[in-house]
């Protein structure tokens, strides 16, 4: 049994990812390099979203990668963990706002809790 579920990337894998589907790899690659190339954000800005992107997606290829990318564009390790850390707090802000949906559930369900009646 392999230590990690997360294999490692090799050019041998690389390589077999392409040959499986070589038009898609292609485009991929093509978008990849628009999207992170110098536009209306800077590349280091741009490789600071993926580094908070990738922890809320917990991509361990991407967080890795892109963190790597950040630093060789200019960013310093305390603006990536200022990244990392807006990404927590986004992925927390998400439970907190979803929670309207279980309030009017249970709204709709009938029960009303005694501190909401008091109000």
């Amino acid at each position: 049994m392999p230590d990690s579920m997360y294999q490692p990337t090799t050019a041998e894998v690389s390589a077999r990812r392409k040959a499986l589907a070589p038009e898609i790899h292609e485009a991929f690659e093509r978008f990849s390099s628009a999207v992170f190339a110098e536009g209306a954000l800077p590349e280091k800005t741009k490789q600071l979203i993926a580094v908070a992107v990738a922890h809320v997606t917990q991509c361990p290829y991407c967080i890795t990668g892109h963190t790597k990318l950040a630093t060789r564009k200019g960013a310093s390790p305390e603006e990536i963990m200022e990244a990392i850390w807006v990404a927590a707090e986004m992925r927390a802000g998400g439970a907190f706002a979803h929670a309207t949906l279980a309030i009017d559930a249970i709204d709709h369900s009938g029960h009303r809790h005694a501190a909401t009646e008091r109000n």
